[in-house]
């Protein structure tokens, strides 16, 4: 009895935070990275990002699925290798029916629908700090940015990443701005340069099972 009530304590503290209850991380198929490896655009390639995935939906009860990074490499196109969908959000909402959906302007991807794992809200422009550059080294069609990925995710130093906007803004009412995955170029691959156009080495999650 008395774990039955703490669960219910704890679900109605994560709904009046604004955070995914245990049940629905179990459904999410879709989700921004709450945090990178931590050593820039260098994520161990595409096997340390998708072990960063898995890592993260784990911790929210959500390991039991084949969590795939979004990212592109020279070899890999980012859309050819995060299954068929449909994908749901840590609350439970539609953001692509397929993989055509998701790229496509029909896509739910938003600043408020673009959630953590646990269901939290990515901050975007306008604010501190900004981190809505999402990396992908992609196209707006998912195939691989030629020589954006930073190494194909295994260099923190010189180059560039070529990332998307999770909230769809951008400094100009333009396509590339509000791209939740085609944007434009990181300012560098490492650790202290990723904020300087607005990131923090996050990257988009995907269910492929």
């Amino acid at each position: 009895m008395r774990a039955a009530i703490g669960g219910l304590v704890c679900v109605a503290m994560l709904a009046a935070a604004g955070l995914a209850s245990p049940a629905q991380a179990q459904d999410m198929s879709f989700f921004v990275t709450s945090q990178g490896p931590g050593d820039g655009a260098n994520l161990g390639g595409l096997e340390g990002a998708d072990a960063q995935c898995q890592k993260l939906a784990a911790a929210v009860g959500a390991g039991g699925k084949t969590w795939r990074a979004y990212l592109s490499t020279s070899g890999v196109n980012a859309r050819d290798r995060i299954g068929s969908g449909p994908w749901h959000n840590a609350k439970g909402e539609l953001i692509a029916g397929d993989v055509t959906d998701l790229h496509s302007d029909a896509n739910k991807i938003s600043k408020q629908t673009g959630l953590t794992e646990a269901g939290a809200v990515v901050n975007g422009r306008g604010d501190t700090p900004n981190m809505h550059d999402i990396l992908t080294g992609s196209n707006a069609d998912g195939t691989v940015a030629a020589d954006m990925t930073c190494g194909d995710w295994t260099n923190n130093g010189a180059g560039s990443a070529f990332v998307g906007h999770h909230d769809r803004i951008g400094l100009r009412d333009d396509a590339p701005s509000k791209s939740w995955n085609a944007s434009h170029p990181s300012r560098g691959c490492g650790r202290d340069d990723l904020p300087k156009s607005g990131g923090n080495g996050l990257f988009y999650c995907f269910a492929a099972n």
